[in-house]
C-alpha cells in the first residue's frame, strides 16, 4: 500500500521504496482460504522487503515444515518458497524463454490458467482490503498503517464469513 515519503535527511528513507511500483509502500502479508475469507493479516514491512523474506522472518516457512499436510497456493513472489516445499506450496509456473516451442507454450498457458483460476478468490480477498478508502492511499503517519490494515482486515473477515 502506498504511503507518504519519509522526510529528507531521515534515516531509512530508501527502505520504503518498492522495486516493483517504484513508490513508497508498506507491504502486508494476507492469508485467505479458498472461499476468499481473510484468515490472517500481519507482517507489515517496508516496501523494499521481498515477499519470501517476509514469510521467512515471520515464521510461516517454519510452520510449513512443522505441518506437512497443509497445502497452499501462492503468487509469483513466492517461487523460492515453492522450491523449498515441493508438493506443499504451489506457485505459478516460471515464464518461458522467448522462442519456446509450441507444445511448451500451450502447457505453460494451461498450467498458468489453472493456477490463477484457483487463486482468484484469494486475489479478491486481498483486493477487498484495498477497496477501503483509508487504505487506497494512506496519507496519515506510517506508524499507524499496521493498526489500520489490521482493523480493516478484521471488518472484511467478519463480513465475508458465511454461517
Amino acid at each position: 500500500m502506498r504511503v507518504r515519503r519519509p522526510r529528507a535527511g531521515r534515516g531509512g528513507r530508501k527502505a520504503f521504496v518498492s522495486g516493483k511500483v517504484r513508490q513508497n509502500t508498506i507491504k502486508s502479508t494476507v492469508i485467505s482460504d479458498e472461499t476468499g475469507a481473510t484468515l490472517w493479516c500481519g507482517t507489515h514491512r517496508p516496501g523494499r522487503v521481498h515477499d519470501h523474506t517476509a514469510v521467512r522472518l515471520e515464521g510461516i516457512d517454519a510452520l510449513l515444515d512443522a505441518y506437512p499436510q497443509v497445502r497452499i497456493l501462492v503468487d509469483a513472489g513466492y517461487q523460492g518458497l515453492a522450491k523449498s516445499h515441493p508438493g506443499q506450496v504451489e506457485a505459478p509456473p516460471l515464464k518461458l524463454r522467448p522462442g519456446a516451442a509450441e507444445p511448451y507454450r500451450v502447457a505453460y498457458e494451461l498450467k498458468r490458467k489453472d493456477q490463477s483460476s484457483r487463486r482468484i478468490a484469494v486475489e479478491h480477498a486481498i483486493a477487498e482490503l484495498k477497496w477501503w478508502r483509508v487504505l487506497q492511499r494512506f496519507t496519515r503517519r506510517r506508524e499507524l498503517l499496521p493498526q489500520s490494515v489490521d482493523a480493516v482486515a478484521a471488518l472484511v473477515s467478519d463480513r465475508t464469513i458465511t454461517w
